[in-house]
């Protein structure tokens, strides 16, 4: 897996699971799916990993055991998705599902991406300017590279370190660090909890409709929530649901859980519609995350911006400071 993620090879990994999906649906075995996507992959890039996971199972691995076997080429919460639909039995549903979320990452970054790309020239406009124009006055080129160097070198490492960060290939204690960082944050911290309310519900009620047990099948959900929260919460809950403890009972007592969550759960519990109602905690939980992170998506650009020309502002009128002192000096020496 490359060190840095594209929205481009988001876009792929989406289109790979798209195909995925279809193919298992129209009944086509994993091996058999994995046989044709190898032949014709969404990128070439993908091939050497179609390659390897279509082998893992020709030597008769199952497709969970496959995935983990692959290591940092699948995703944490991929694998945990894959896991959840293999035991379900809705592994087409699961792809989708995958396919979904891979496609919004993808165009919400892109969306970032592109929003952010005049604002970063007027910021690299302005880095450079002030620091230009003195090197013109004095030929200095040493004192010109270290001053646009000390400001964008340590720039880009931020940002690159921020964006490696936030991405899901670390293992669980990394993410959990991240994800109590990002948790205050508008709009993301919100969007975040959601989508996780989401993936839980969708896997949850997967697993369920396949006759997975109530402890197995929690488990599997919340691991494939990709929420570390989720999953350490859940995991504590094998005790009192071994002792008879409902699951509604344990989710109205976590404060991981909105009470509209537990509300709705509760009811479908009681009510033997359990499915319907998970069906539609995912539907609404997506809808919330999803019209979230399309706000970040529009806004954090716009403050950038702002940000920017606020700089910029204050560059010019510290140069304007300076050269009007210049000139004040000139006329006091007269």
């Amino acid at each position: 897996m490359p060190l840095i993620i594209t929205p481009g090879q988001l876009k792929e990994r989406a289109e790979l699971y798209h195909q995925m999906g279809i193919l298992l649906a129209a009944g086509l075995t994993a091996p058999q799916a994995l046989q044709q996507l190898k032949q014709n992959p969404p990128s070439r890039a993908l091939r050497p990993q179609i390659s390897e996971f279509l082998s893992l199972l020709e030597q008769g691995c199952t497709i969970t055991d496959a995935v983990h076997s692959m290591g940092n080429l699948v995703p944490s919460f991929d694998a945990a998705l894959i896991e959840a639909g293999d035991q379900s039995g809705r592994l087409d549903t699961i792809f989708k599902l995958l396919s979904i979320y891979y496609t919004e990452r993808a165009d919400m970054v892109r969306r970032m991406i592109a929003d952010l790309l005049y604002p970063a020239f007027i910021f690299h406009f302005a880095v450079v300017l002030f620091p230009f124009i003195e090197f013109f006055r004095t030929g200095n080129v040493f004192r010109f590279l270290f001053t646009v160097g000390g400001v964008l070198v340590p720039l880009y490492a931020a940002i690159f370190l921020v964006v490696f960060a936030c991405q899901g290939r670390h293992g669980e204690t990394w993410r959990a660090a991240i994800e109590r960082l990002l948790h205050p944050v508008p709009f993301l911290g919100t969007a975040r909890r959601q989508l996780a309310l989401a993936r839980l519900a969708a896997a949850l009620e997967a697993l369920l409709n396949a006759g997975v047990p109530i402890i197995g099948g929690w488990n599997l959900a919340a691991a494939a929530s990709g929420s570390p929260a989720l999953s350490r919460r859940v995991l504590s809950w094998k005790e009192p649901l071994e002792a008879g403890a409902s699951p509604a009972e344990l989710v109205s007592a976590s404060r991981e859980f909105p009470q509209l969550f537990s509300n709705l759960y509760h009811t479908g519990e009681i009510s033997g519609t359990l499915d319907v109602t998970l069906k539609r905690l995912h539907a609404m939980y997506q809808e919330e995350g999803g019209r979230k992170l399309h706000a970040l998506a529009l806004w954090a650009p716009r403050f950038v911006y702002f940000g920017v020309i606020i700089l910029v502002g204050i560059r010019i009128i510290i140069f304007y400071m300076g050269y009007f002192g210049q000139i004040n000096q000139v006329l006091d020496m007269k």
